[in-house]
């Protein structure tokens, strides 16, 4: 299925369609501020061993973050943080960024088994950061990467629906995807350090 969702001004008719599979167990294709993405429950991990699997990957080996919709929605989820991350984070989010912090109990044991740290983000899409909210809870992210070799990321939301809709149950088309995954920020050793550059390295001053 395909659903087109407006990226502005998500239809509340349509989100309640996309929460429902998510609640359901559903995997699907969703648009974030840099690329579109897989995803799932946080809490439903048949849903992310399945990923895992569509992108070759062993679950407790895979870099998944996990999608918040704020800054206390993220202190569910990670250990009390240095105050000038908190700053930093303060000041970039929402944004195209990837945080690497410690783990708490919160998060999975298929997350945090072998690494005890998680990935975060906040994006500035409010489709995504809608349907985290009625969700309650977080959704499992990974970039969707193309079979096109000349794209890293796929782009387009019917070119998605044609490659992956036989193997989710859902692609929320928000418009077109960018061409650049996020800033990856590992936090993890008190100061900040740039595990990977990508959109929205301009606006860093570390």
């Amino acid at each position: 299925m395909i659903l087109n969702i407006h990226p502005d001004n998500p239809d509340k008719r349509k989100m309640e369609i996309a929460l429902g599979i998510l609640k359901d167990g559903g995997v699907i294709v969703f648009p974030t501020d840099t690329v579109y993405s897989l995803g799932c429950d946080l809490l439903n991990s048949s849903g992310i061993e399945r990923i895992a699997r569509m992108k070759g990957l062993k679950p407790e080996k895979a870099n998944f973050s996990i999608i918040c919709n704020d800054l206390s929605h993220i202190s569910e989820y990670s250990k009390p943080m240095e105050n000038h991350t908190f700053k930093m984070m303060k000041s970039l989010l929402p944004g195209p960024f990837t945080f690497i912090l410690e783990a708490n109990r919160n998060v999975p044991r298929i997350f945090s088994s072998n690494r005890k740290t998680i990935g975060i983000r906040v994006p500035d899409n409010n489709i995504t950061r809608e349907l985290v909210q009625m969700l309650g809870r977080p959704i499992v992210s990974t970039s969707l990467h193309s079979e096109d070799t000349l794209l890293e990321y796929p782009t387009d939301p019917e070119d998605i629906h044609e490659q992956w809709g036989n193997q989710v149950e859902l692609v929320i088309d928000g418009g077109p995807g960018g061409l650049e995954g996020s800033t990856v920020l590992d936090c993890t050793a008190g100061e900040m350090v740039v595990v990977r550059e990508g959109k929205g390295m301009q606006l860093l001053s570390l």
